[in-house]
């Protein structure tokens, strides 16, 4: 982090150099000092600061300046740095108007000119000034700096991209003070958000997650054109074959779309893991997979959406949005499985304004001390429900099921049964959506009975079912009715088997070279141990083909 600054800013070109002198001399161990020769400039420099959430201490403005005097400058520079300690330099003839000014800007000191010798003059000044200000200081942001409105689907999308990839951010509502100096520092206004703001101080508006990945630091271009091993998707699966492929000597390049972790990294508390006795969450597991992954040379890209497999000779090529490509020996299918979209009148409209497909764990704080209705019966959902247990005043738990056995484990089961503020609704379906701004009110039915009641609440979080994400292999990879991928013994007479006088592999698909593992693949068992240990064989399998099956 950069030293705090002091500014000081004075038209006349003698006068400056000889203040920012006597300032460094004292104060260059500490501090930085910044000198302006117009109240523009300076204001353009305090922006800059602002945007990357540096810290100014002082600031000495000169009280005659042309087209900005510095009564004018100290007005503009309290909307950006409000405990800034404000000093004004006057000529003897001025001081009338320094004393008056202490009430217009909440000025802390006026300085007579010439302040010779600062020793008697400036320093005592200054020292009062600074450790004033060391008492109650701008704090340094050194996170990426994010300016949105509470109820806006694109600063939801932001948050949630940053969040799950583990990047850390600070948010501010379009309400808040400081929310209100960014974009002021930035000249936008409450239309323009979301604002992002990098550490360095570079802006974004509405940046796509492609843009935003490459300013936050994220890795989105392979650094090769071939590899031993593509694997394409960044879950408990992929993140798995990462590891393996890499340890095991394999030029390996790990493709994911959004974030690393998939479904299971959104997972308040996973309990069942092997190893873990106490629980770790899905954010916590996928972190460490993510190290460790980096640290056997496995190269980890984000923001990477893959549109088409193409086979090429013994080349497997992936087609990339952007209308790049990149080939390899063989491929591992990892992209897991999406919650389908629950159909009901008014829930799409207000999707990432109060309606949620996961988690979404950015928006627990905001629950605080309201309800929150959950749509789903399996583990994700309970997971979800103890979680927001934490935060809500009561949650809601919206099943189909007449109860959870079928569908939950028991451990988490007794968990949910153990705490009074969740409730279990059994054969109950939202049939409608409503609100202004936002989700401000659910309808419930009661399958048994038809009867429909309206519920008060803003929070509505879903967790049904899963679709696999492959509608870019149709044509290419041999899919069941509902599109997860066929391998092993269930695939059709394969031509390119056939030709290679051998059976599919247990995981391979039709096309040999490739492969599935986890919820992707056909028939999987749906849980995070079975998903990378899926991964796992599979790399042992590309190991049998790159050795014998090609």
């Amino acid at each position: 982090m950069a030293k705090p600054a002091i500014l000081t800013v004075d038209d006349d070109p003698a006068v400056s150099r000889a203040v920012a002198r006597d300032l460094r001399k004292q104060y260059a161990e500490e501090y930085r000092i910044i000198r302006a020769d117009s109240g523009q400039e300076a204001l353009d420099a305090l922006k800059e600061l602002k945007l990357r959430g540096e810290q100014v201490a002082v600031l000495l403005a000169d009280y005659r300046m042309p087209n900005m005097t510095g009564l004018q400058f100290l007005e503009h520079a309290m909307d950006l740095f409000p405990r800034a300690r404000r000093v004004l330099l006057t000529a003897y003839a001025d001081t009338d108007a320094a004393i008056q000014a202490i009430n217009i800007v909440d000025l802390d000191h006026y300085l007579l000119k010439p302040w010779h010798p600062p020793e008697e003059k400036l320093y005592p000044v200054m020292d009062a000034m600074l450790e004033a200000w060391k008492a109650a200081p701008d704090r340094p942001v050194a996170d990426v700096k994010v300016v949105g409105h509470r109820w806006s689907a694109p600063s939801f999308k932001v948050r949630d991209f940053l969040a799950r990839n583990m990047v850390s951010y600070r948010w501010y509502t379009t309400d808040d003070a400081e929310g209100q100096r960014l974009l002021a520092a930035a000249g936008l206004t409450e239309a323009d958000v979301p604002l992002v703001v990098t550490p360095e101080g570079k802006t974004m508006v509405a940046p796509s997650e492609a843009e935003l990945a490459v300013q936050v630091g994220l890795t989105t271009t392979p650094a090769s054109d071939f590899y031993d091993l593509v694997v394409v998707g960044g879950g408990p699966a992929g993140l798995g074959a990462a590891v393996y492929g890499a340890s095991e000597g394999l030029r390996t390049v790990l493709l994911e779309e959004r974030a690393t972790g998939g479904q299971a990294g959104q997972s308040s508390r996973i309990e069942n893991y092997l190893g873990f006795p106490d629980g770790v969450s899905g954010a916590q597991l996928t972190d460490r997979a993510r190290r460790q992954a980096v640290k056997f040379g496995a190269e980890l890209l984000t923001a990477c959406k893959v549109t088409r497999l193409a086979v090429q000779g013994s080349a497997r090529v992936l087609h990339f949005e952007d209308g790049t490509t990149i080939a390899a020996h063989s491929v591992i299918l990892a992209t897991g499985v999406s919650y389908r979209r629950l159909h009901a009148p008014g829930l799409e409209q207000f999707h990432g304004r109060g309606v949620y497909y996961g988690s979404a764990a950015t928006e627990a704080p905001s629950c605080s001390d309201q309800d929150v209705y959950i749509v789903g019966g399996a583990n994700s959902a309970g997971q979800a429900a103890m979680f927001f247990s934490r935060y809500a005043r009561r949650v809601h738990l919206v099943i189909r099921a007449p109860d959870l056995d079928a569908s939950m484990s028991r451990y988490l089961i007794e968990q949910i049964a153990a705490v009074p503020t969740i409730e279990v609704h059994p054969c109950t379906e939202v049939v409608g959506a409503d609100g202004d701004e936002h989700l401000e009110r659910l309808t419930l039915r009661s399958m048994t009975t038809g009867e429909e009641r309206t519920v008060e609440s803003s929070w509505l979080f879903i967790f049904i079912g899963a679709e696999p994400r492959t509608d870019w292999l149709d044509g290419v990879v041999q899919r069941d009715e509902r599109g997860f991928v066929l391998t092993g013994p269930d695939i059709a007479a394969s031509t390119e088997h056939v030709a290679l006088g051998r059976d599919p592999y247990h995981l391979e698909s039709s096309v040999p070279g490739v492969f599935a593992a986890g919820d992707v693949r056909a028939d999987s068992v749906k849980r995070v141990a079975s998903a990378v240990g899926e991964g796992a064989m599979a790399v042992s399998l590309v190991h049998r083909y790159l050795v014998e099956g090609q």
